[in-house]
């Protein structure tokens, strides 16, 4: 037997690298005669990238750019000949902000635009940008700022770049930003689908977990859509927009980006279509899965890529109630690691422990 392991990560536990190693030991005990491909995946959310990069052999690099402070940091990106790859989160990623720190109309994203430019200095063709797990809220002007972009408010003074400024940008002057940034094709990576503004919006839906007061959703909205209808309409129509606190918008805006399927683009990147083809089983997974899962987060995404007549199974942290019955989406059957109840930080704790134990159970049946 042929198993193809393709879990994405389970947050705040083990990496996606983590999940698979732990799956396959589980299966290994019940199907010592199996053999594996480990296929650890990425969504576009955070930790994708190195995902990628153990997976594609891509080589770690850092350049310094302007913190989420406005302080010099050291950023990190991975490269291969002339095509890069880097996350959002990296910057200016939730974890990393100290929870008395966010705010996520403050946070700077300069640096992100700053590292697009010193890519492109470097001869870098193509540049794929992961933007889940962000703490701010900006509508991408950050970035634009990094890039050369100027904004200035109707009495003609220089506004600082930062979400609290877009309802006061009056005019915007590109003459700054490099020409050569044009030569390039930039490839937004996102799992999530939202609109740019509105009740389905970067701010209405992400907005709340990353520390902004439910009663500035209608203001900072409202200044998010009035920014875009002088930058950029069409935007305002765009699924995806609203990734990253409108950093997806931000992207297409202003460096000419395409937003695509976090999953899609990682499957075509680690040849997917043509591994499966040998797997009698796929597996699956991750930390949590629920309705919004089945929107085209990482496990559907796989489920939906693998060809008739292979069982797809997923093995997750934890099942939300809103799950339909399975078999649906493509997967055959959903188990949850967790042996009973417990506390959260219990469940994190012992997450490759149940993972092997959950493995081994599945490997059983499946010698049935």
């Amino acid at each position: 037997m042929h198993i193809l392991l393709a879990p994405d990560s389970f947050k705040e536990s083990l990496s996606a690298k983590q999940v698979a190693e732990a799956l396959k030991k589980g299966f290994k005990e019940a199907l010592p005669e199996a053999t594996f491909d480990l296929l650890p995946i990425g969504d576009g959310g955070e930790g994708t990238m190195d995902t990628l990069a153990g997976i594609l052999n891509l080589t770690k690099k850092h350049t310094q750019v302007t913190g989420p402070f406005g302080q010099p940091v050291s950023m990190s990106y991975y490269q291969k000949d002339e095509i890069a790859f880097f996350e959002m989160a990296s910057l200016v990623g939730l974890g990393s902000i100290p929870a008395e720190k966010r705010n996520p109309l403050e946070l700077e994203t300069r640096g992100i635009g700053e590292l697009i430019l010193h890519l492109v200095d470097q001869g870098v063709q193509t540049i794929c940008v992961g933007i889940g797990g962000s703490a701010t809220n900006d509508g991408g002007i950050g970035m634009a700022a990094g890039l050369g972009v100027a904004f200035y408010d109707d009495q003609g003074h220089l506004l600082r770049p930062v979400g609290a400024s877009l309802g006061r940008v009056a005019r915007i002057d590109t003459n700054a930003v490099p020409k050569t940034l044009q030569n390039i094709e930039l490839q937004i990576l996102t799992d999530v689908t939202n609109p740019l503004c509105g009740s389905q919006g970067a701010t209405y839906i992400f907005g709340g977990q990353k520390g902004l007061n439910p009663l500035l959703f209608p203001a900072v909205d409202q200044a998010m859509q009035d920014f875009y209808q002088l930058a950029d309409a069409r935007i305002l129509s765009m699924a995806g927009a609203g990734a990253g606190g409108g950093m997806a918008a931000g992207l297409v805006a202003f460096a000419g980006g395409h937003i695509s399927s976090g999953i899609e683009k990682s499957l075509d990147l680690i040849d997917f279509d043509r591994k499966v083809q040998r797997a009698d089983v796929v597996v699956v997974g991750e930390g949590r899965m629920d309705q919004q899962s089945l929107s085209g987060k990482a496990p559907v995404g796989v489920a939906k890529r693998t060809p008739a007549g292979i069982p797809v199974i997923a093995i997750c942290g934890s099942l939300g109630d809103d799950l339909p019955s399975f078999p649906s989406h493509n997967i055959s059957a959903a188990f949850s690691i967790v042996p009973g109840p417990c506390q959260v930080s219990e469940a994190l704790e012992n997450a490759e422990k149940n993972l092997i134990s959950c493995a081994r159970n599945i490997g059983q049946l499946l010698k049935i």
